[in-house]
């Protein structure tokens, strides 16, 4: 069954564009004609190469974001803004962000004028926390078992919880919320790759905590998914196959640097930090206790990982390997708005020309982007 046969997204807002998540997604997006249009808005200029993805810069402001929607006649909006590891930001600009911002967001959705019918919402696992009497793996279904203790935390239960009173009350709309496990990847950047990129990785005495990853092209897929799938609900997202950490450090060719007194923790992670090394609250009691999370509810509705999470795990260590190889390869894309301009919408861009490589201009997005034919052929997807 093709995405057009499964009520897909067809004018799509993505909030939080210049984040990696944003600009991923967007990218996708761009790949399947059948998606009208994709709006990006965020208050930072994108930072991944876009075609046909028109970027608007705005804050969470309700009232402006609303505007957009009801122009651009949005019927799914992907939230991909969430901030789940607190290196990315200040405390207070991470509670902005991820408390009052998802109920900015939610509010720009609502009305009984409102075009959109489908909202997806990128959360985290850390909604479960992590305690020694946690069960084995967490089900959707299934409650926190204690009350968070990181800052992270408790703005991501707060979040969680404002969408999910958005979606008792509006019961005609579909509301997903994707909580995403420990991310692994050759681009993403979290605590645990910096972590994992050290010669020698800490540990906490006496303890070998079980990992569960999610490659970062299996959270896009699982994004894309639910923007062309009614899913409603809240669904885990994780590969398969859990992992003790020493298998983790061992899989990368490190070596473990159990240096961590299982007591006074908190204080402990202040010589790493002065060496650079910075352990967030959140993670601390993942490197005691660990997390697993069941991944079968996702599946059910279709949806098949790339990755397990051995395999994100071989993934990451080939692509350290070759790091210091790669470096300076690739100049990064920096946005201009005058560039991008000139190349959408100037009348001298010739678009019925091919490129260099066989690409004509109307691949690369260099078109008005105007609805596709009714019998236009949905993308091959793997």
């Amino acid at each position: 069954m093709s995405p057009s046969e499964r009520h897909p997204a067809r004018r799509v807002l993505v909030t939080g564009l210049s984040t990696y998540w944003g600009g991923r997604l967007a990218q996708a997006l761009e790949s399947f004609p059948e998606v009208e249009a994709i709006i990006g808005v965020d208050t930072r200029e994108p930072t991944r190469e876009l075609e046909r993805t028109e970027y608007v810069k705005v804050g969470n402001q309700h009232s402006l974001i609303q505007r957009i929607v009801q122009a651009a006649e949005i019927d799914t909006v992907i939230d991909t803004r969430l901030v789940v590891d607190a290196i990315a930001t200040s405390r207070s600009a991470a509670h902005e962000n991820n408390v009052i911002g998802t109920l900015n967001i939610l509010a720009a959705c609502a009305g009984p004028d409102s075009p959109v019918r489908k909202l997806i919402f990128k959360s985290s696992t850390h909604w479960y926390g992590c305690e020694q009497d946690d069960p084995a793996f967490f089900t959707e279904e299934m409650r926190r078992q204690h009350p968070p203790r990181a800052a992270i935390e408790r703005d991501i239960v707060e979040a969680e919880a404002a969408v999910a009173d958005y979606a008792d009350k509006h019961p005609d709309l579909t509301v997903t919320i994707l909580r995403c496990a420990n991310v692994l990847g050759p681009d993403v950047d979290t605590s645990h790759t910096r972590m994992f990129s050290l010669p020698a990785v800490p540990m906490i005495l006496g303890f070998d905590p079980r990992y569960q990853f999610t490659h970062e092209d299996d959270v896009v897929h699982a994004l894309e998914h639910s923007a062309f799938n009614d899913l409603d609900g809240t669904y885990n997202v994780a590969a398969d196959g859990v992992l003790a950490l020493s298998e983790v450090i061992s899989l990368l060719g490190k070596r473990p640097l159990p240096v961590l007194p299982p007591w006074g923790t908190g204080l402990a992670v202040g010589p790493l930090r002065r060496l650079g090394v910075r352990v967030p609250d959140e993670m601390l009691n993942q490197l005691r206790f660990g997390r697993g999370v069941d991944n079968r509810k996702l599946k059910a509705t279709g949806f098949r990982y790339q990755y397990t999470s051995r395999e994100a795990v071989l993934n990451l260590g080939e692509h350290m390997r070759l790091r210091p190889v790669m470096a300076g390869v690739s100049e990064p894309y920096r946005y201009e708005r005058e560039v991008e301009e000139f190349l959408r919408w100037s009348p001298h861009v010739r678009r019925d020309r091919d490129e260099p490589g066989g690409r004509r201009r109307e691949d690369a997005g260099l078109f008005d982007p105007s609805p596709p034919p009714e019998d236009a052929p949905a993308p091959d997807r793997g």
